[in-house]
């Protein structure tokens, strides 16, 4: 029996999404100061691609296991998703503290795998909880308000590390070591450590969970009385019939995404070293340079995510995804061009667009066609999705850059731009079928939950 979803405010929808800003600001610095710290430690370019397969890995493992195992956890106190979010949020927090005191690359590396286990761990539950508690006239707005804190906890990551540079900088860059991490960007780390559980708990604490309906609980109750072996076997067995039986428009968005997110990976391993490249920055003044573009794209993103919940009720959340991929190709494709430090930065703002869509309105667009007893384990497909190009990026790239575009960032940054242009004529072939819920739109007037 399906239960009616009383439409929520404006607040409680917020609350609900707050945690994001935690999530986000870990994978923001992760976007901008990891791979500097990698170079810092004395990674080279070709290296770089590999030394993040830890992103696509974990993303590929934890996130659709988590999504099944969750989707067949229920507490009457922990609810159904929360559990995943805390422990995930915990484990995220304990690897920002530690990450700038690493002492070697190996140790960078190994504690980036952590952090990525537990920002996936926390991540999927988040994006099928939204869809749990939002009927369907309200999924696209619950996610581009995901989408603005998505773009809000990566402006506060990296707007700290050019402001805490700025602050702290001193004169310690002008010696700088390439093996040793610069005091400043500890800062950053602390603060993200602090937001990771800090916002999570805010979350969990404001938005109660909608309990299952008595078929989902005689479900979990069948589920938990098999023995611990098929227990451990079921996830992986729930994600493999969830592929059988996956709707046709996900298997053509999966052909978007895997040009959409290898440009991305690009995007993020190589727009500091452009810098360095195109402008003949020093390893600290490209990831300045690199945090205010990552800045600018974000706050672009704040700006516009929220307004493009009403372009994609008018026009189609397909028109809308379509053009953003074609504003970030044209982005990508001019930033290596334009030489003034300041003038670069406003490619970002379609950047920004593009960014905003890419990170709501596909999860709309699915969360409304899959069924909602399958919502995690298919939203943990959706981000395989996401991390299986990136583990085809982290492997394949670094022969290319070496090999093909001259061990150039100039080149990987144009690359990433072709890339996207792709990504958009492919993303023209999509064609959303209709609501396996049907519209919710009259069940419950607006203001309601809980």
């Amino acid at each position: 029996m399906k239960i009616a979803k009383p439409k929520l405010s404006f607040w409680q929808i917020f609350n609900m999404n707050v945690g994001f800003l935690g999530i986000q600001y870990s994978f923001g610095l992760q976007q901008t100061a990891v791979n500097p710290i990698f170079s810092f430690l004395g990674a080279e370019h070709d290296q770089l691609p590999l030394l993040n397969l830890a992103g696509p890995v974990t993303g590929l493992i934890i996130q659709p296991i988590i999504g099944a195992i969750s989707d067949k956890t229920w507490s009457p106190r922990w609810g159904r998703r929360k559990p995943f979010f805390l422990i995930g949020a915990l484990l995220g927090s304990l690897c920002l503290f530690a990450f700038p005191f690493s002492p070697a690359l190996w140790f960078a590396v190994g504690l980036l795998w952590i952090l990525d286990v537990g920002n996936n761990m926390a991540m999927e539950p988040y994006r099928a909880f939204v869809g749990d508690k939002l009927p369907n006239s309200q999924l696209s707005f619950g996610y581009q308000m995901q989408s603005l804190f998505v773009g809000a906890g990566i402006v506060l990551a990296n707007a700290s590390i050019f402001i805490f540079q700025d602050w702290f900088g001193g004169s310690e860059e002008v010696a700088e070591s390439i093996t040793s991490i610069p005091k400043w960007l500890y800062y950053s780390f602390f603060i993200g450590a602090v937001l990771s559980i800090s916002t999570i708990l805010w979350s969990v604490l404001k938005t109660p969970e909608i309990p299952p309906t008595e078929e989902e609980l005689e479900d979990i109750k069948k589920h938990n009385a098999l023995s611990l072996s098929a227990r451990i076997k079921a996830p992986i067995l729930e994600i493999l019939d969830a592929i059988k039986d996956m709707p046709k428009f996900m298997w053509k968005l999966s052909a978007v995404y895997l040009f959409q997110w290898y440009a991305l990976f690009v995007y993020w391993q190589f727009i500091a070293p452009m810098f360095k490249e195109s402008m003949g920055f020093d390893s600290s003044q490209a990831l300045s340079q690199a945090a205010k573009m990552n800045t600018t794209y974000n706050i672009s993103t704040i700006v516009f995510a929220l307004a493009l919940v009403p372009l994609a009720l008018n026009y189609g959340g397909k028109k809308v995804y379509v053009l953003s991929l074609f504003l970030t190709g044209i982005a990508m494709l001019s930033i290596p061009y334009i030489q003034d430090s300041l003038l670069v930065i406003l490619p970002m703002i379609l950047f920004g667009i593009g960014w905003a869509a890419m990170m709501g309105i596909p999860y709309s667009m699915v969360s409304k066609i899959v069924p909602q007893e399958r919502r995690g384990v298919y939203m943990g497909i959706l981000n395989m999705m996401i991390v299986i190009p990136m583990g085809i990026q982290t492997l394949t790239f670094g022969p290319i850059v070496k090999n093909l575009l001259s061990n150039s960032a100039v080149n990987a940054i144009l690359f990433g731009g072709v890339f996207f242009v792709i990504a958009g004529v492919l993303a023209l072939r999509l064609k959303q079928p209709k609501s396996v819920e049907g519209d919710d739109d009259d069940i419950i007037s607006a203001g309601g939950g809980h």
